[in-house]
Protein backbone atom coordinates (compact mmCIF):
# COMPACT_ATOMS: atom_id res chain seq x y z
CA UNK A 1 0.00 0.00 0.00
CA UNK A 2 0.84 3.42 -0.85
CA UNK A 3 0.47 6.02 0.94
CA UNK A 4 0.93 10.00 -0.14
CA UNK A 5 1.04 13.20 2.22
CA UNK A 6 -0.04 16.60 1.38
CA UNK A 7 1.53 18.96 3.96
CA UNK A 8 -0.45 22.72 3.74
CA UNK A 9 0.85 25.73 5.36
CA UNK A 10 -0.77 26.38 8.59
CA UNK A 11 -2.07 22.77 9.30
CA UNK A 12 -0.88 20.43 12.28
CA UNK A 13 0.27 16.66 11.93
CA UNK A 14 -3.41 15.99 12.81
CA UNK A 15 -5.28 17.94 9.98
CA UNK A 16 -2.16 17.06 7.49
CA UNK A 17 -4.20 13.53 8.45
CA UNK A 18 -7.29 14.53 6.80
CA UNK A 19 -5.98 14.66 3.25
CA UNK A 20 -3.99 11.70 3.36
CA UNK A 21 -5.02 9.61 0.30
CA UNK A 22 -5.10 5.57 0.41
CA UNK A 23 -4.50 4.14 -2.92
CA UNK A 24 -5.42 0.84 -1.58
CA UNK A 25 -8.98 1.80 -0.57
CA UNK A 26 -11.91 1.31 -2.60
CA UNK A 27 -13.72 4.31 -4.14
CA UNK A 28 -16.98 3.17 -2.34
CA UNK A 29 -15.00 4.43 0.84
CA UNK A 30 -14.06 8.15 -0.48
CA UNK A 31 -15.88 11.08 0.25
CA UNK A 32 -17.98 13.10 -2.42
CA UNK A 33 -21.46 12.24 -4.43
CA UNK A 34 -21.50 8.67 -6.30
CA UNK A 35 -21.22 9.02 -9.98
CA UNK A 36 -23.28 6.45 -12.58
CA UNK A 37 -22.93 2.86 -12.88
CA UNK A 38 -22.00 2.30 -16.43
CA UNK A 39 -23.04 -1.42 -17.21
CA UNK A 40 -24.49 -3.33 -19.73
CA UNK A 41 -27.70 -3.04 -18.86
CA UNK A 42 -28.03 0.62 -18.31
CA UNK A 43 -26.39 0.87 -21.90
CA UNK A 44 -29.02 -1.20 -23.51
CA UNK A 45 -31.61 1.07 -21.26
CA UNK A 46 -30.25 3.62 -22.69
CA UNK A 47 -30.90 2.53 -26.08
CA UNK A 48 -33.98 1.00 -26.06
CA UNK A 49 -34.86 4.76 -24.76
CA UNK A 50 -33.65 6.74 -27.76
CA UNK A 51 -35.43 3.92 -30.36
CA UNK A 52 -38.63 4.26 -28.27
CA UNK A 53 -38.61 8.05 -28.27
CA UNK A 54 -37.65 8.55 -32.02
CA UNK A 55 -40.71 5.80 -32.92
CA UNK A 56 -42.54 8.55 -30.74
CA UNK A 57 -41.73 11.14 -33.00
CA UNK A 58 -41.92 9.85 -35.86
CA UNK A 59 -45.46 8.19 -35.14
CA UNK A 60 -47.02 11.99 -33.05
CA UNK A 61 -45.62 13.68 -36.71
CA UNK A 62 -47.68 11.27 -38.67
CA UNK A 63 -50.77 11.93 -36.48
CA UNK A 64 -50.26 15.29 -36.57
CA UNK A 65 -50.58 15.19 -40.58
CA UNK A 66 -53.69 12.94 -40.70
CA UNK A 67 -55.19 12.55 -37.23
CA UNK A 68 -55.48 8.78 -37.46
CA UNK A 69 -56.77 7.47 -34.09
CA UNK A 70 -54.89 4.63 -34.49
CA UNK A 71 -51.89 6.88 -34.85
CA UNK A 72 -52.51 8.82 -31.21
CA UNK A 73 -53.05 5.57 -29.47
CA UNK A 74 -49.54 4.51 -31.11
CA UNK A 75 -48.04 7.56 -29.64
CA UNK A 76 -49.54 7.37 -26.27
CA UNK A 77 -48.16 3.70 -25.91
CA UNK A 78 -44.56 4.53 -27.43
CA UNK A 79 -44.64 7.58 -24.89
CA UNK A 80 -44.83 4.69 -22.15
CA UNK A 81 -42.79 2.48 -23.41
CA UNK A 82 -39.79 5.35 -23.41
CA UNK A 83 -40.80 6.50 -19.79
CA UNK A 84 -40.95 2.75 -18.96
CA UNK A 85 -37.42 2.12 -20.25
CA UNK A 86 -35.92 5.99 -19.16
CA UNK A 87 -36.96 4.27 -15.45
CA UNK A 88 -34.78 1.40 -16.37
CA UNK A 89 -32.14 2.78 -17.79
CA UNK A 90 -32.18 5.52 -14.44
CA UNK A 91 -32.18 2.58 -11.52
CA UNK A 92 -29.50 0.10 -13.42
CA UNK A 93 -27.02 3.67 -12.87
CA UNK A 94 -28.81 4.61 -9.91
CA UNK A 95 -29.68 1.46 -7.87
CA UNK A 96 -33.37 0.95 -7.55
CA UNK A 97 -35.76 2.65 -5.67
CA UNK A 98 -39.18 2.25 -5.21
CA UNK A 99 -40.27 5.37 -6.81
CA UNK A 100 -38.03 4.45 -9.73
CA UNK A 101 -39.87 0.92 -10.01
CA UNK A 102 -42.92 2.48 -9.64
CA UNK A 103 -42.97 4.09 -12.58
CA UNK A 104 -41.26 1.32 -14.55
CA UNK A 105 -43.73 -1.32 -13.73
CA UNK A 106 -46.52 1.50 -14.11
CA UNK A 107 -45.55 2.58 -17.59
CA UNK A 108 -43.50 -1.02 -18.82
CA UNK A 109 -45.60 -3.76 -17.11
CA UNK A 110 -49.63 -2.19 -16.89
CA UNK A 111 -50.21 0.59 -19.26
CA UNK A 112 -48.01 0.56 -22.57
CA UNK A 113 -49.03 -2.76 -24.20
CA UNK A 114 -52.98 -2.16 -24.02
CA UNK A 115 -52.57 1.54 -25.93
CA UNK A 116 -50.81 -0.53 -28.51
CA UNK A 117 -53.61 -2.70 -28.53
CA UNK A 118 -55.98 -0.01 -29.35
CA UNK A 119 -54.30 0.82 -32.34
CA UNK A 120 -54.91 -2.81 -33.30
CA UNK A 121 -58.66 -2.50 -32.55
CA UNK A 122 -59.15 1.20 -34.15
CA UNK A 123 -57.31 -0.78 -37.85
CA UNK A 124 -59.64 -4.05 -37.44
CA UNK A 125 -62.83 -2.76 -36.30
CA UNK A 126 -62.74 0.98 -37.28
CA UNK A 127 -63.44 3.97 -34.76
CA UNK A 128 -66.45 3.40 -33.31
CA UNK A 129 -65.47 0.49 -31.55
CA UNK A 130 -62.33 2.05 -30.97
CA UNK A 131 -63.40 5.27 -29.44
CA UNK A 132 -65.56 2.72 -27.07
CA UNK A 133 -62.24 0.93 -26.29
CA UNK A 134 -60.78 4.14 -25.57
CA UNK A 135 -63.16 4.99 -23.23
CA UNK A 136 -62.82 2.25 -21.17
CA UNK A 137 -59.14 2.27 -21.59
CA UNK A 138 -58.69 5.51 -19.95
CA UNK A 139 -60.41 5.10 -16.81
CA UNK A 140 -58.70 1.59 -16.41
CA UNK A 141 -55.84 3.94 -17.10
CA UNK A 142 -56.56 5.82 -13.88
CA UNK A 143 -57.44 3.50 -12.07
CA UNK A 144 -54.14 1.04 -12.52
CA UNK A 145 -52.43 4.30 -11.96
CA UNK A 146 -53.70 5.39 -8.49
CA UNK A 147 -53.23 1.75 -7.51
CA UNK A 148 -49.75 1.02 -8.52
CA UNK A 149 -48.39 4.36 -7.39
CA UNK A 150 -50.17 4.61 -3.92
CA UNK A 151 -49.84 0.53 -2.97
CA UNK A 152 -48.21 -0.57 -0.37
CA UNK A 153 -44.73 -2.11 -1.27
CA UNK A 154 -42.05 -3.91 0.45
CA UNK A 155 -38.28 -2.75 0.34
CA UNK A 156 -35.91 -3.56 -2.44
CA UNK A 157 -33.75 -5.53 -1.59
CA UNK A 158 -30.43 -6.06 -3.64
CA UNK A 159 -29.24 -4.36 -6.79
CA UNK A 160 -30.61 -6.93 -9.02
CA UNK A 161 -34.47 -6.27 -11.09
CA UNK A 162 -36.89 -6.72 -8.74
CA UNK A 163 -40.38 -8.50 -9.15
CA UNK A 164 -43.51 -7.12 -8.92
CA UNK A 165 -44.79 -10.02 -6.98
CA UNK A 166 -41.73 -9.63 -4.61
CA UNK A 167 -43.59 -5.80 -3.46
CA UNK A 168 -46.88 -5.23 -4.26
CA UNK A 169 -49.58 -7.01 -3.77
CA UNK A 170 -52.82 -8.65 -5.55
CA UNK A 171 -54.14 -5.75 -7.09
CA UNK A 172 -51.08 -4.10 -9.33
CA UNK A 173 -50.09 -7.76 -10.42
CA UNK A 174 -53.52 -7.94 -11.50
CA UNK A 175 -53.57 -4.71 -12.92
CA UNK A 176 -50.07 -6.05 -14.92
CA UNK A 177 -51.31 -9.22 -15.88
CA UNK A 178 -54.32 -8.16 -17.81
CA UNK A 179 -52.54 -4.73 -19.40
CA UNK A 180 -49.76 -6.85 -20.82
CA UNK A 181 -51.17 -10.91 -21.18
CA UNK A 182 -54.32 -9.81 -22.50
CA UNK A 183 -53.35 -7.13 -24.36
CA UNK A 184 -49.91 -8.51 -25.65
CA UNK A 185 -52.90 -11.37 -27.43
CA UNK A 186 -55.25 -8.36 -29.14
CA UNK A 187 -51.38 -7.96 -31.04
CA UNK A 188 -50.36 -10.84 -31.83
CA UNK A 189 -53.74 -12.14 -32.54
CA UNK A 190 -54.74 -9.22 -35.15
CA UNK A 191 -51.54 -9.53 -36.99
CA UNK A 192 -52.10 -12.94 -37.40
CA UNK A 193 -55.55 -12.74 -38.67
CA UNK A 194 -54.37 -9.80 -41.25
CA UNK A 195 -51.67 -11.80 -42.23
CA UNK A 196 -53.61 -14.77 -43.11
CA UNK A 197 -56.83 -12.09 -44.77
CA UNK A 198 -54.24 -10.20 -47.05
CA UNK A 199 -52.61 -13.25 -48.04
CA UNK A 200 -56.23 -14.55 -49.27
CA UNK A 201 -56.35 -11.10 -51.10
CA UNK A 202 -58.78 -9.54 -48.59
CA UNK A 203 -58.97 -6.75 -46.61
CA UNK A 204 -57.45 -6.67 -42.94
CA UNK A 205 -60.61 -5.06 -40.98
CA UNK A 206 -64.32 -6.00 -40.31
CA UNK A 207 -67.22 -4.16 -42.15
CA UNK A 208 -67.05 -1.39 -39.32
CA UNK A 209 -63.79 -0.34 -40.05
CA UNK A 210 -62.37 0.86 -43.86
CA UNK A 211 -59.02 0.58 -44.88
CA UNK A 212 -57.20 0.61 -47.91
CA UNK A 213 -54.57 -1.94 -49.07
CA UNK A 214 -51.98 -0.92 -51.35
CA UNK A 215 -49.22 -3.34 -51.10
CA UNK A 216 -50.59 -6.69 -49.40
CA UNK A 217 -46.81 -8.01 -48.90
CA UNK A 218 -45.70 -5.12 -47.69
CA UNK A 219 -48.51 -4.66 -45.33
CA UNK A 220 -48.05 -8.83 -44.54
CA UNK A 221 -44.39 -8.14 -43.85
CA UNK A 222 -45.14 -5.36 -41.13
CA UNK A 223 -47.91 -7.60 -39.44
CA UNK A 224 -45.03 -10.25 -39.00
CA UNK A 225 -42.94 -7.68 -37.42
CA UNK A 226 -45.15 -6.30 -35.60
CA UNK A 227 -46.49 -9.63 -33.52
CA UNK A 228 -42.44 -10.61 -33.86
CA UNK A 229 -41.69 -8.11 -31.84
CA UNK A 230 -44.45 -8.33 -29.16
CA UNK A 231 -43.43 -12.07 -28.48
CA UNK A 232 -39.92 -10.54 -27.90
CA UNK A 233 -41.23 -7.93 -25.56
CA UNK A 234 -42.78 -10.92 -23.91
CA UNK A 235 -39.89 -13.52 -23.95
CA UNK A 236 -37.43 -12.11 -21.17
CA UNK A 237 -38.30 -15.13 -19.01
CA UNK A 238 -36.71 -17.56 -22.04
CA UNK A 239 -33.49 -15.79 -22.05
CA UNK A 240 -33.51 -15.55 -17.83
CA UNK A 241 -31.26 -18.46 -17.04
CA UNK A 242 -29.12 -17.95 -19.56
CA UNK A 243 -28.41 -14.32 -19.24
CA UNK A 244 -29.92 -13.38 -16.07
CA UNK A 245 -33.21 -11.67 -15.81
CA UNK A 246 -31.88 -8.34 -16.09
CA UNK A 247 -30.08 -8.63 -18.61
CA UNK A 248 -32.59 -10.52 -20.44
CA UNK A 249 -35.58 -8.45 -19.92
CA UNK A 250 -32.81 -5.22 -21.04
CA UNK A 251 -31.91 -7.28 -24.23
CA UNK A 252 -35.58 -8.12 -25.07
CA UNK A 253 -36.73 -4.70 -24.53
CA UNK A 254 -33.89 -3.22 -27.15
CA UNK A 255 -35.01 -6.19 -29.75
CA UNK A 256 -38.36 -5.94 -29.04
CA UNK A 257 -38.85 -1.83 -30.04
CA UNK A 258 -36.25 -1.85 -32.81
CA UNK A 259 -38.22 -4.93 -34.47
CA UNK A 260 -41.68 -2.92 -33.74
CA UNK A 261 -40.30 0.36 -34.83
CA UNK A 262 -39.38 -1.76 -38.34
CA UNK A 263 -42.98 -3.36 -38.25
CA UNK A 264 -44.63 0.76 -38.21
CA UNK A 265 -42.27 1.60 -40.76
CA UNK A 266 -42.99 -1.18 -43.01
CA UNK A 267 -46.64 0.18 -42.80
CA UNK A 268 -46.31 3.16 -42.97
CA UNK A 269 -43.93 3.32 -46.19
CA UNK A 270 -45.46 4.59 -49.34
CA UNK A 271 -45.97 3.33 -52.14
CA UNK A 272 -43.81 3.43 -55.07
CA UNK A 273 -46.16 4.50 -57.90
CA UNK A 274 -47.75 7.25 -55.16
CA UNK A 275 -44.31 8.92 -54.69
CA UNK A 276 -44.08 9.00 -59.00
CA UNK A 277 -47.51 10.43 -58.78
CA UNK A 278 -46.46 13.26 -56.51
CA UNK A 279 -43.11 14.37 -58.52
CA UNK A 280 -45.19 14.27 -61.77
CA UNK A 281 -47.65 16.58 -59.96
CA UNK A 282 -45.12 18.70 -58.21
CA UNK A 283 -43.40 18.71 -62.19
CA UNK A 284 -46.47 19.76 -63.37
CA UNK A 285 -47.09 22.48 -61.18
CA UNK A 286 -43.59 24.29 -61.53
CA UNK A 287 -44.08 23.41 -65.17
Amino acid sequence: MIVFTKSRPGLSTTDERSFVTDAGAPLSARSGPSLPRVTLNAALAAAATLVALAFAISTLDRWLRRRRPHDGAWVVSLGLFALGSMALWWAEARGWSLASFRVFFLAGAVLNVPWLALGTIYLLFGRRVGDTTRLCLIGLSGAATGVVLVAPADEIVGDGLPRGSDLFGAAPRVFAAVGSGVAAVVIIVGAVWSIVRVMRGRVPATAGASRQISNPRRTALANLLIASGTLVLSGSGTLAGRLGEGRAFAVTLLVGIVILFAGFLTASARPVGSQRASEKLAEAIVR
